[in-house]
């Protein structure tokens, strides 16, 4: 199927779990920590990116890898999307929100380019 031998070499995986630990790090700080339904959210879809490719991945199909894939980059424009709710409501500096916003992008453009590989290999 690729030439990963284990879900943990993927660079989009290693890329979302950077953006997993900045989220945690920042949402359980401050106002962001009482605000339970926005940091439960973005918590639940950064974990969402990790876990799609990992399990997609571990299904040794190029299809259902693809598919997770998607889902995993739905999951990451997610968290951009909340991102933005977040600086909104203050909990997040200018700064904040420029770091992470450019690591879930570069997520997305990770887990893209994965996709458009694994496109030429299932046709």
């Amino acid at each position: 199927m690729s030439t990963f031998k284990r879900f943990e070499e993927i660079e989009s995986w290693k890329k979302a779990r950077e953006l997993s630990r900045r989220v945690y790090a920042v949402s359980k700080a401050g106002a962001f920590q009482k605000d339970f339904g926005l940091k439960d959210q973005i918590r639940r879809a950064c974990v969402s990116v990790m876990s799609n490719i990992a399990e997609g991945y571990e299904r040794d199909s190029c299809n259902e890898f693809f598919r997770f894939l998607a889902i995993a980059k739905g999951s990451a424009g997610e968290v951009r999307s909340q991102l933005y709710v977040a600086m909104d409501q203050g909990y997040l500096s200018q700064s904040e929100f420029e770091e992470m916003h450019r690591i879930a992008t570069e997520t997305s453009r990770l887990i893209a380019g994965l996709m458009n590989y694994l496109e030429t290999k299932r046709t």
